[in-house]
């Protein structure tokens, strides 16, 4: 049997399904194998397309390791270290001031995109000068990241060339942190995202500290629906401001020529309440779950990319200037 992941306009990577033998019970159970040997295992595929707990792990290609740079698991907000303690005090600031009113402020300021004008790559060069102070798995430049991403899903899914250039340009909004961009707090750029203008999800992190915000007293945001409809989808829902949604406004203004699920993939791709937890679900449409498959397998090379092993800056570049000029301007407003 095979399914198909759905994309307009793209030869998409098939899944098949393999058979495997579990150790512990002795019995049979069905996973499905993404293009490049990416094991999606049953229960997650099962789980309309959300991430449980459970590490992804690849056949021979892009391992996902079990511990990130610090000698911790990923994504554990609660090991004790003075940068959890950081991480915390971010995200008490974040889940403040993030309010309905101030990510609408945001979002009509920003698409204004009269601050700087410059290319792709010139962007990926200035995103060396910031460090994400709300991630407890990364103290390196920013680039590497993105190099790191993009060469892995690079590997694993060579066709795919517009992954290959979201994965590089998905953390480009990064640069609101610098001057030349309004120099915004951390906690208005970077960290996990969520919905405004209804309740806020228990597995959001940090979640005890919504009760220092006036939304989460506001009877008209309060609720599980708050003001939006059952599968209105995202597009409709307001999600709180950071460098998922400005760089999702840069390349939509800009005219990129990016496919949806690439746009999905920057947009969203912070929105772990949604593509770890499941939360929010019921305010997603058809096309939003199709574009959340895509997220996934992203998220795996995002996630786990994150190590000390060195990209060779020179020897890549070329190639993906050349995505950049197939899917962008030469210059950009930002």
């Amino acid at each position: 049997m095979t399914i198909l992941i759905e994309q307009p306009d793209l030869n998409v990577p098939q899944l098949e399904v393999k058979k495997v033998l579990d150790s512990e019970n002795n019995e049979e159970m069905c996973e499905l194998v993404l293009d490049g040997g990416f094991v999606m295992p049953k229960d997650i595929a099962d789980n309309d397309g959300c991430v449980k707990p459970e590490v992804l792990v690849s056949n021979d290609e892009f391992i996902a390791p079990d511990i990130n740079a610090f000698g911790q698991t990923f994504r554990d907000y609660n090991a004790e270290s003075e940068r959890q303690k950081s991480v915390e005090e971010f995200y008490r600031l974040n889940h403040i001031h993030q309010t309905y009113d101030f990510v609408k402020r945001m979002r009509e300021e920003y698409r204004k995109m009269d601050r700087v004008e410059m290319s792709i790559w010139e962007c990926c060069e200035l995103l060396n000068e910031v460090v994400d102070e709300s991630d407890p798995d990364l103290d390196e430049p920013q680039i590497e990241h993105l190099l790191q991403t993009a060469e892995a899903i690079r590997k694993d899914y060579p066709n795919e060339d517009w992954l290959h250039l979201t994965a590089l340009i998905h953390d480009l909004g990064k640069v609101l942190l610098l001057p030349s961009f309004g120099g915004l707090p951390q906690w208005a750029v970077v960290g996990d995202t969520h919905p405004l203008g209804c309740a806020f999800d228990e597995s959001i992190v940090h979640h005890k500290y919504f009760e220092g915000n006036p939304d989460h007293h506001n009877p008209s945001y309060n609720t599980k629906h708050g003001i939006y409809s059952e599968g209105c989808g995202l597009e409709n829902v307001m999600i709180s401001w950071g460098h998922d949604d400005y760089m999702y406004l840069v390349a939509k203004e800009n005219g990129t020529t990016l496919p949806e699920a690439g746009l999905f993939v920057i947009r969203y791709h912070s929105f772990y309440p949604l593509h770890k937890s499941g939360a929010y679900k019921h305010l997603m449409n058809k096309e939003d779950k199709e574009n959340l498959k895509w997220l996934n397998i992203f998220n795996k090379y995002d996630l786990y990319s994150k190590s000390k092993v060195r990209v060779d800056v020179e020897k890549v570049k070329p190639y993906y200037l050349s995505l950049i000029d197939k899917y962008f301007p030469a210059k950009l407003r930002w």
